[in-house]
C-alpha cells in the first residue's frame, strides 16, 4: 500500500492523514479484520505515540 504523503516535510496535503486513515481502515476491513481489531490497532498506535512523546518530555538521568 502506498502512503499518500509527499516525502518533503511541510508540503503535505492537509487531507493526507484523513486519506491515509480511510485507506488503512478500508484495507483492514476488506482483509477480514473486525471493528474490534481496528480499534485495537488504533490503541496500539496511540500507545506508541504517547510513549515517544513522554520519552521526549522526561529528562534523562544519565
Amino acid at each position: 500500500m502506498a502512503l499518500p504523503f509527499d516525502p518533503t516535510p511541510g508540503l503535505r496535503d492537509p487531507r493526507a492523514l484523513a486519506i491515509l486513515a480511510k485507506t488503512i481502515y478500508r484495507e483492514l476491513r476488506g482483509s477480514g479484520y473486525a471493528e474490534k481489531d481496528v480499534m485495537a490497532l488504533a490503541g496500539e498506535l496511540l500507545g506508541m505515540v504517547a510513549t515517544e512523546v513522554k520519552g521526549r518530555r522526561e529528562p534523562r538521568g544519565d
